[in-house]
């Protein structure tokens, strides 16, 4: 890294695992940001304990000062003005970037899809569930409308047919992290270049939601198998029994006769396991 780029200061915007992880992995670059902005902690788990999303979490870690708003107020744009940063990064941060921001810095967005395609909250979740065969991670230009902004670089990376999220989403952080260090080396040279989105191919990335984890027993084995990849491991899907019993679905695969075979399941208050146990614990029905 030259001298130049060192010199590049950003206020880093994200909140998610996956921001958090690029965010470590900035610091390891070289390029710790002079300030950190994420969401206020939320009530989580099922005690609903007040708990600090990744990136607080990452950025204590790292000595990083933080600053958590409910919204990016103008208390918020002052401190974000009183860091003095030349750009402003932004990851999953959850929350919509709005004027003066938009105009008052360069911004970087780090999204990990082939934009236009799968723009919004869960593009890689998306992605695999539509079956794609590649995704891959935008740095693009962050605009008003989601996602919509002129990407500044792309790359690609295969999904495999029997890979899952928790395969994925790693891949997708260590490009998208080694991007974005590149953009900011070249940022220190003056404006990046970009290239508006094609209007053909947009896609949206709907939040995943609860009815979302539903299998539906009559879709193709092939796309119930995508929906397992895409949830697991970290919301997982689930498949209602005759009986009432709410099955999590952890690992499937396809069979040799092309039907959906069930590999891993995790029974209601239990601990995953073995579909063929979950079976012998209950008579073998």
């Amino acid at each position: 890294m030259s001298a130049a780029a060192a010199r590049v200061r950003t206020v880093f915007l994200g909140t998610s695992w996956f921001a958090a992880d690029v965010l470590r992995r900035l610091v390891d670059a070289d390029h710790a940001p002079a300030l950190v902005v994420t969401r206020p902690d939320r009530p989580a788990g099922r005690g609903r304990k007040l708990t600090p999303p990744p990136v607080a979490d990452a950025a204590r870690e790292l000595g990083l000062p933080v600053e958590q708003p409910e919204r990016l107020d103008d208390d918020a744009v002052a401190r974000i003005d009183a860091a003095r940063p030349d750009a402003l990064v932004v990851c999953a941060y959850g929350a919509i970037v709005r004027e003066p921001l938009l105009s008052r810095y360069p911004l970087l967005n780090v999204h990990p899809s082939l934009l236009p395609r799968w723009r919004g909250a869960a593009p890689v979740e998306r992605a695999i569930m539509a079956g794609d065969a590649e995704t891959g991670v935008s740095i693009m230009e962050l605009v008003e409308e989601l996602d919509a902004g002129p990407v500044i670089a792309q790359e690609t990376t295969p999904i495999g047919p029997d890979d899952t999220y928790g395969d994925v989403a790693p891949r997708l952080v260590e490009l998208g992290s080694r991007m974005l260090v590149d953009a900011l080396d070249r940022l220190a040279d003056g404006p990046l270049p970009s290239t508006p989105q094609p209007a053909d191919g947009v896609t949206y990335a709907e939040k995943i939601a609860a009815a979302d984890r539903d299998l539906d027993p009559s879709a193709p084995a092939q796309a119930q198998h995508d929906h397992v990849r895409a949830l697991s491991p970290h919301i997982g899907a689930r498949l209602r029994l005759d009986d009432g019993t709410v099955l999590g679905v952890r690992r499937t695969r396809i069979g040799e006769d092309g039907g959906l075979e069930l590999l891993e399941v995790q029974p209601p208050g239990g601990r995953p396991m073995a579909y063929a146990d979950f079976l012998r614990g209950r008579g073998g029905r």
